[in-house]
């Protein structure tokens, strides 16, 4: 396949743009970004650019539809938040992260792989985003090392796209306030249990703060309310790190219905 200049297409290019049954219209631009620089109206670091054209040439090859549109739309994802963050002044850092080291392969070279695979694996889309965004937040944060990227993707892998949402919107309490109807009273609907089920098990993995309460018999326990809810460090690290504040208004609004707390 040749482009519109008559030279031959880069598969790696091919790829970013079947990203677009995710991601939407932008991975074209995003395809042009990489693999066309030139022609392209804004500029990304080169070393960052570098491990995600590879990143797209190594999965050009994968053979089930979806599975590419998510690997393209990922990289096109952090690609896109990269380009916000050199606006605004955040450098890519300099500390190595880019350096070849082990196996002849760069942290960052790793990172944007296991980034991939998290992508390719999921069957909740509109994770992808934020699966590229750590990419993007981590290259320009030398304060987070590889081993400690490598555990906010493991901590991102084990939520749902609600349990994301639900870390966002705890994130954001001090603008948007959270509901103050009690979680602890039986709900009737299988999707209100289960929306609180999804609260606890972000507790009970230290996502959130106050952790489950233990029942002892007799005892009297405070009822728990969404607007008690905190970030612990962990929870602050994967909202950081995954840019939780990028969540869609309608996606919290959505998750706090799905709670269906009876107003106090």
């Amino acid at each position: 396949m040749r482009d519109s200049r008559g030279n031959e297409r880069a598969p790696g290019r091919d790829l970013v743009e079947t990203g677009e049954l995710v991601a939407g219209s932008m991975t074209r631009a995003v395809a042009g970004l990489l693999f066309d620089p030139e022609g392209s109206a804004v500029r990304l670091d080169e070393r960052l650019a570098s491990c995600l054209r590879e990143a797209a040439t190594s999965a050009a090859g994968l053979p089930l539809t979806w599975e590419r549109a998510r690997a393209g739309a990922v990289l096109a994802f952090a690609a896109e938040l990269s380009v916000t963050r050199a606006a605004q002044g955040r450098a890519v850092r300099g500390d190595g992260f880019f350096t070849v080291s082990t196996a002849a392969r760069s942290a960052a070279e790793r990172l944007v792989e296991d980034v991939v695979q998290a992508a390719r694996t999921t069957t909740e889309e509109r994770r992808v985003r934020h699966l590229g965004y750590l990419v993007a937040e981590v290259v320009v944060s030398p304060d987070v090392d590889t081993a400690l990227a490598a555990r906010a993707l493991q901590l991102a892998q084990s939520c749902s796209w609600r349990q994301l949402v639900f870390l966002a919107a705890v994130g954001r309490r001090d603008r948007a306030p959270l509901p103050l109807g009690s979680l602890d009273d039986e709900p009737l609907a299988w999707r209100a249990w289960g929306a609180r089920e999804d609260v606890t098990d972000l507790q009970r993995a230290g996502l959130l703060d106050p952790p489950p309460a233990l029942a002892r018999p007799g005892a009297v326990r405070a009822r728990l309310r969404p607007a008690d809810l905190r970030l612990t460090r962990r929870g602050v690290l994967v909202h950081r790190l995954l840019a939780l504040d990028f969540v869609r208004e309608e996606d919290v609004a959505a998750a706090l219905a799905d709670l269906d707390l009876a107003t106090p």
